[in-house]
């Protein structure tokens, strides 16, 4: 007894959607029979011929609760007024077809990324935090070292060229100035004598005619850098006559004609240049004094 009790308000709900659902289908029929007073129960016997002819016997009470329901538009369904909020709940709903995709695409852009980071926004960073320590340290050893003031100061003057440039983001410049500071310290460093070469199967020097006087003679003595352990020395040597700079062991020294011959005549004697030692290097200095005379120009290739 309990269990109809329960169940029939159920099949009437049932019941009473058919009936709206044969309404809607048959949307003329309520139109007309609703159109007026009186017309409801022409309405309501109509819908149970309709029942009748299918064998379904319906009774009254569900047959008017379903034109109410009807009148009323209860089992009509009103879609949600679009929002902001519904297009959320539709993007979420709709996950499935999008979200493979975009998931893809994020990884992708993740990685690309990462390795854009990696080997661009990161290696900058670092750059930028170590060149002003790097450039203080070149700056602190160039005072530390140099023996002439002149030489410090344009030190100090490179190191203010780089921080300007770093600070305007301009890191190539900084570097190529810092590069420039890392060569003065290592000139002044350096330490070591300059003397003719005088081995027996090698020019000692040799003279070049100027391409803008065919008459007149330049004289050169080859030299090389040797330092305290008796090691030559390679040297970035400016050529005079195309003034660009070259890493060498040996080069050709300037000097006049005089001095010229006599070391010619010093190698003739016995093969052996006995004054070979021409000039000198301490540390803290940039350019080596010389105890011949000599314009002090160089070049490379002869």
């Amino acid at each position: 007894m309990v269990e109809s009790v329960e169940k029939a308000p159920l099949e009437d709900l049932m019941a009473a959607m058919d009936v709206v659902d044969t309404l809607r289908h048959q949307q003329g029929i309520a139109e007309r029979e609703l159109d007026g007073e009186g017309r409801r129960a022409r309405l309501l016997e109509r819908l149970r011929e309709m029942y009748r002819g299918q064998g379904i016997e319906v009774p009254d009470r569900v047959l008017e609760e379903g034109i109410d329901a009807l009148e009323q538009e209860r089992f009509q369904y009103k879609p949600v007024p679009r929002s902001w909020r519904t297009k959320l709940a539709h993007i979420w709903v709709s996950r499935g077809r999008w979200g493979k995709p975009v998931g893809f695409l994020s990884v992708v852009g993740s990685l690309f990324y990462g390795v854009y980071f990696a080997t661009d926004v990161l290696p900058e960073r670092q750059l930028k935090s170590k060149l002003p320590e790097q450039v203080q340290t070149q700056l602190s050893s160039i005072n530390a070292l140099a023996k002439n003031p002149s030489v410090v100061e344009e030190a100090t003057q490179s190191a203010s060229r780089a921080n300007s440039a770093i600070d305007a983001g301009e890191f190539d410049k900084a570097q190529a100035v810092l590069a420039n500071m890392q060569s003065v310290k290592e000139q002044l460093s350096q330490s070591y004598e300059i003397r003719v070469v005088s081995d027996p199967e090698r020019d000692s020097g040799f003279f070049r005619r100027p391409p803008n006087n065919p008459s007149g003679r330049n004289y050169y003595l080859v030299v090389e850098a040797v330092d305290a352990n008796n090691q030559v020395v390679e040297l970035t040597i400016l050529n005079q006559e195309n003034n660009r700079a070259a890493r060498k062991k040996s080069w050709g020294l300037r000097v006049n004609e005089q001095t010229f011959y006599k070391v010619v005549a010093d190698k003739k004697d016995d093969g052996i240049i006995q004054g070979n030692i021409v000039g000198k290097k301490a540390v803290g200095y940039l350019k080596p004094t010389f105890s011949i005379p000599t314009t002090g120009a160089t070049i490379t290739e002869w």
